[in-house]
């Protein structure tokens, strides 16, 4: 009875120290593109009005097979992606440029949807902040000012 446990036992190890072997093997390796973003959230944080529109999401192909996008979609008119047309290769960087329409005031959190042929299919960014309405500018031109060097009565 002691030889059948222990050979029981012998064979459940090794199944196991077999099963661990093949699950490390294949823990490294990714098959396909793979899109590795240094953040998915760009905060704009508080601008005023009118204020540079653009930002950027900086990425990695970190898979073993190009990357193509084929699309990238805003949430809304406001946001408007650029993204590269051509392949990404493994191990090389891209991004994706988003402009907000900055003349809308108030908080704002939209995203981009991008369209790729990553196992995932579709990676979605987002950003956010708040527009604060630009201050006023006086009206007109200013008050002229007397000239006080000219002499008396010119």
């Amino acid at each position: 009875m002691k030889k059948i446990f222990t050979l029981l036992f012998m064979v459940a190890m090794i199944s196991s120290i077999s099963f661990a072997q093949d699950a490390t093997a294949t823990e490294g390796t990714t098959d396909g593109p793979v899109m590795t973003f240094e953040s998915m959230t760009v905060d704009y944080g508080t601008i005023e009005q009118n204020s540079d529109p653009l930002r950027s999401f900086l990425f990695t192909n970190t898979g073993n097979e190009p990357l193509q996008i084929t699309h990238a979609k805003g949430s809304c008119g406001c946001t408007v992606p650029e993204y590269p047309k051509e392949p990404i290769m493994p191990g090389e960087q891209a991004k994706i440029n988003v402009r907000y329409d900055t003349k809308r005031v108030g908080k704002f959190v939209k995203s981009v949807t991008l369209t790729t042929n990553t196992t995932a299919g579709k990676e979605k960014l987002t950003i956010k902040g708040e527009v604060l309405k630009k201050a006023a500018e006086p009206n007109g031109l200013p008050v002229e000012a007397p000239n006080v060097f000219s002499p008396a009565g010119n």
